[in-house]
């Protein structure tokens, strides 16, 4: 029989299963005193300049709705930052501003899925992408990132499991979860495979600028820009998650698409909103230099502790996330992760959280205090090796 208390709403939707990691949060919200490293979310606060250009917005009556597609000046300086930091041109006019990335990403591929077209989508992956995909009906092809490959896309994998009807491949670089970074050649090769194919490729890059190395490329720097979609965000580079501040950039007839999907998504993002993201794009960037060395020297002890006690863990190469292997302690990682809160009072992201390819591993956010992201780790490291 069919439960009456779902048969008049959406099939597909009552299907979708719930974020992994929203289903260990909760379990860590009811657990007292619990160390949360769970959270993808920057333990430092927005900076002063940037609160009090929401509040002069706001006292100044910039509280109406704005454009569609964004603020002006807003537009003009994310071009520029595109042109600047991310290494290709772009104008005002292909940029769209987002209820933060989230809401960028789907925007952007609303514009281009019909039901029934294929997406390759990475696994592990963040999970919202499989969720936006089964929201448009699309068909998702997941490509594994595994250690043999450097948890990198494959282009054998990409090519076996392309068909026909697939319309897009999503790069998710820096990745959440993996810390992982797609490098220069082969992005460029991922490119000549998505032109083969006539493919769209949509790029993540929500943490372009949380990177400890020089690897990271942007998409469209070495793809077809006509082809290329890039969505970037505020939340992670700026501290700026509750804001919800995106951008999407992409050529012509996207942006074109996207900018007019922002009316029955959100309207618009909130003026006030806006203009505070413009101060914190335009204004003093010492913050984004002392938030990225902090994460790296939390990497880096995290990892020499984990080395240490022989819990393999990939070190990464931006965004703020380490991937550890805790296939060691004879449980799955979904038990090993409600073990270790309910007995240690830690939380971490089981692997498959983020798709059936993370099994055995589980995610751990470095955007936690050091002195309790430390203590996590050395609870952490004991049930590993108790079990």
């Amino acid at each position: 029989m069919i439960d009456q208390r779902v048969a008049d709403v959406s099939a597909t939707i009552a299907g979708m299963p719930r974020s992994g990691i929203r289903e260990i949060m909760d379990a860590a919200w009811q657990t007292p005193g619990a160390i949360v490293l769970a959270v993808g979310e920057p333990n430092f606060p927005t900076p002063t300049h940037v609160v009090d250009a929401a509040d002069a917005a706001a006292r100044a009556g910039k509280t109406g709705y704005v454009s569609n597609a964004g603020i002006p000046e807003l537009r003009d300086a994310l071009a520029e930052k595109i042109r600047t930091r991310n290494g290709y041109d772009v104008s005002a006019n292909e940029v769209v501003v987002t209820n933060g990335g989230v809401e960028g990403i789907f925007a952007a591929l609303s514009a281009l899925l019909d039901p029934g077209d294929g997406i390759l989508l990475p696994d592990p992956g963040w999970p919202n992408f499989a969720m936006m995909a089964t929201m448009l009906r699309a068909r998702i092809l997941a490509y594994p990132l595994v250690r043999e490959n450097g948890f990198l896309p494959a282009i054998v994998d990409l090519e076996r499991l392309c068909d026909a009807g697939t319309k897009v491949v999503l790069l998710n670089s820096p990745s959440n979860p993996l810390g992982a970074v797609i490098d220069r050649d082969r992005m460029r090769e991922i490119a000549a495979f998505a032109a083969s194919r006539n493919l769209w490729i949509v790029s993540d890059e929500c943490y372009d600028a949380t990177v400890f190395d020089d690897r990271f490329v942007s998409a469209a720097a070495v793809a077809d820009p006509e082809r290329t979609i890039a969505i970037f965000t505020f939340s992670k580079t700026y501290a700026m998650t509750g804001w919800r501040v995106g951008y999407v950039a992409a050529p012509p007839r996207a942006i074109a698409q996207i900018a007019k999907l922002q009316e029955p998504l959100i309207s618009c993002v909130n003026a006030p909103a806006q203009y505070a993201a413009l101060a914190a794009l335009t204004g003093p960037q010492n913050v984004v230099a002392e938030m990225v060395s902090a994460y790296r020297e939390r990497r880096d002890e995290v990892c020499r502790r984990l080395s240490a006690a022989n819990v393999p863990a990939l070190p990464p190469s931006g965004a703020f996330y380490v991937w550890a292997d805790v296939r060691a302690s004879g449980l799955s990682c979904r038990d090993f992760a409600f073990t270790l809160l309910r007995e240690h009072g830690v939380a971490v992201a089981p692997g498959t959280a983020f798709g059936p390819g993370g099994e055995g591993f589980v995610r751990i956010s470095l955007a936690t205090e050091p002195a309790a992201l430390y203590e996590g780790i050395d609870r952490l490291i004991a049930a590993a090796l108790m079990h």
